[in-house]
């Protein structure tokens, strides 16, 4: 590689879906804090110089649940909303040196741990490649409806339409792309006024095309409370360790 690749995971919010005692990513899943287990699948790829987590600034929790892992950094720029924080992310590496504006960045949900090695070297591969950035996603399977409304009380809603799923994915992380470009489109949507739900929304808006690669149903997102048993069940074990990040 003649550029380099970090990783950032935003970390800054408190994932009040999925009804935790504490923020998501620090609940534990095989007694190891949800967080430990993503940032370790990023390490997974040796290409991955560094991992960036990103936190809110009165956060006292990211350092205990990365201890001990290598090339780790928590950083306290998190901010309102996940663009935020992935921007500040990238503003606070490129002033630490951290990265160009030509190299390359990951960005990964702290609440999906169960990333596979094999998705993210499909993924890293892929763009490189091509030079071009691109993300995880998988092909809808499912008939897929349009309800009255994404918020229905008790699960229950009304039909308006069958959607055609023909070409329909569902996005997933990482999300790879140029730290510079995602930085501009980041710049962009916030000066259009637009609500920015991952990176390739952005890309997107500011006329790019990113890369699909098929990822893997293991990277399940954590967001209700029934998830945390799911995605235990596609997690490997780790053995305890004096460095385990076990928060107490």
């Amino acid at each position: 590689m003649n550029t380099k690749l970090i990783a950032i995971v935003p970390a800054a919010g408190v994932g009040q879906r999925a009804a935790a005692p504490l923020p998501k990513q620090y609940q534990p899943i095989h007694g190891q804090p949800m967080l430990r287990h993503a940032v370790r699948a990023l390490l997974a790829d040796a290409r991955v110089a560094q991992v960036r987590v990103i936190v809110a600034d009165h956060d006292v929790l990211a350092g205990q649940a990365v201890s001990g892992l290598p090339r780790v950094v928590c950083r306290p720029h998190g901010g309102a909303s996940r663009a935020d924080t992935v921007a500040g992310g990238l503003r606070d590496a490129l002033d630490q040196g951290a990265v160009t504006r030509d190299d390359w960045v990951l960005v990964h949900d702290a609440a999906r741990p169960g990333l596979p090695p094999d998705a993210l070297q499909a993924l890293v591969d892929a763009c490189l490649q091509q030079n071009c950035g691109g993300l995880l996603a998988l092909p809808v399977a499912d008939t897929v409806k349009r309800g009255q409304s994404a918020g229905a009380k008790g699960g229950v809603s009304q039909v308006l339409a069958t959607l055609e799923r023909d070409g329909l994915w569902l996005a997933q992380t990482p999300q790879m792309f140029r730290v510079g470009q995602l930085l501009e489109a980041f710049e962009n949507a916030r000066n259009q006024g637009r609500a920015i739900t991952d990176e390739s929304s952005a890309m997107e808006l500011a006329g790019h095309q990113p890369l699909l690669v098929r990822g893997s149903p293991a990277n399940l997102k954590v967001t209700w409370p029934e998830d945390f048993a799911m995605v235990a069940h596609w997690l490997p074990v780790h053995p305890a360790n004096p460095a385990s990040g076990k928060i107490s």
